[in-house]
């Protein structure tokens, strides 16, 4: 047999992909009460319609004081789970496995959404104090977190444990762990962020405890024939920072884990780094632990054309492809991919008459 392509199937565990595109998670803060609203069963809907074979959620905080922004969908509480259950359930009717990523935004919490500025918002303004490895602000404007104590820790690899439960009972298949873009996890992982001297802080093996224990709490209460994702900022793009020999070094580890794939992005956590953004410059980060580490990559970063997701998954640099925004712009991507690749992409029946 020859080398995959983009519309093979792929099997994971006890799941298959229909083929190898995935709707990465991005947030749309258009959750004022932490809730699945319409917006999002027709967002993620139409892109599970649209020829996806694995169609992610925003990020979905496990803590309230989690959450990116007010309007962010959540998890930490069992009313979260009929809304979830519902899209869960619609895109899985769409053909399309439905995936969820459970997160903690952490001293990157308590934000305006984007075109409100994205910026710290005050408890008078309805935001909340946010928590982090160290008492290191983001930057200069947002306010100093509360640094973590051992029983926090605990108490956030409990809600990740519990976070993965609801998700389950949601009836989600694909359950992804947020460790990048400047988050919660990823400041632990980071030396930027993380200036503890107990064992959660300090050397590599330190660094990433946390990571581990939420791993494993998530991988025991997740079926075994259902994939663990992780996300990852494979580096910091700064000196002295997390980098990506240390990202091979933990993908060695999460792999004993329970983890299945390793979703490499990067960056995200300070501001004002300059990142050498081009199409596809983040494959290299996917295809390296592919190579090196016996388990499945995800790529992602402007993949925007058909021919190019396609030889990232045929010359074996990622075993899929997740796209965001080319996704936002068009939400039948992966039905245009199929025709201009010559593959056989099945449309939903009330689209026939347009194929």
């Amino acid at each position: 047999m020859g080398p995959p392509h983009l519309f093979d199937p792929l099997t994971i565990r006890g799941v298959t992909l229909r083929n190898r595109i995935g709707v990465s998670p991005m947030c749309q803060y258009s959750a004022p009460d932490s809730v699945v609203t319409d917006w999002h069963v027709m967002h993620l809907g139409a892109r599970a319609a649209g020829g996806a074979g694995l169609v992610f959620t925003e990020a979905v905080a496990i803590e309230a004081r989690g959450r990116i922004s007010p309007a962010d969908l959540g998890i930490w509480d069992d009313a979260h789970v009929p809304g979830l259950a519902r899209l869960a359930s619609f895109i899985t009717a769409q053909g399309a496995v439905a995936g969820i990523q459970i997160a903690h935004a952490g001293r990157k919490a308590s934000t305006a959404p984007p075109w409100a500025g994205g910026h710290p918002m005050a408890p008078a303004d309805g935001g909340w104090p946010v928590v982090a490895p160290s008492p290191v602000p983001f930057d200069a404007t947002s306010p100093v977190p509360e640094a973590l104590t051992s029983d926090g820790i605990q108490d956030v690899v409990g809600a990740f444990r519990a976070a993965a439960r609801r998700a389950r009972e949601a009836g989600f298949r694909v359950v992804e762990i947020h460790a990048a873009h400047g988050y919660l996890l990823h400041e632990f992982l980071s030396p930027l962020a993380n200036m503890r001297t107990d064992e959660f802080g300090g050397s590599y093996d330190n660094r990433t405890r946390i990571l581990k224990h939420v791993c494993r709490a998530v991988r025991e209460e997740w079926p075994g024939d259902f994939p663990l994702f992780v996300r990852v900022s494979a580096t910091d793009w700064r000196d002295g920072g997390w980098h990506a020999d240390q990202t091979v070094a933990l993908a060695h580890h999460l792999s004993s884990h329970g983890v299945d794939v390793i979703d490499c992005s990067s960056g995200g956590i300070a501001p004002g780094i300059a990142i050498p953004a081009a199409p596809g410059y983040q494959v290299p980060f996917a295809q390296r632990i592919k190579d090196t580490v016996p388990m499945l990559t995800a790529a992602v970063g402007l993949i925007t054309a058909p021919e190019q997701a396609d030889q990232i998954v045929r010359n074996e640099q990622a075993d899929l492809v997740l796209l965001g925004r080319q996704l936002l712009r068009d939400p039948h991507w992966p039905l245009r991919a199929a025709k201009a690749l010559g593959h056989d992409a099945a449309w939903p029946s009330p689209y026939l008459r347009a194929r």
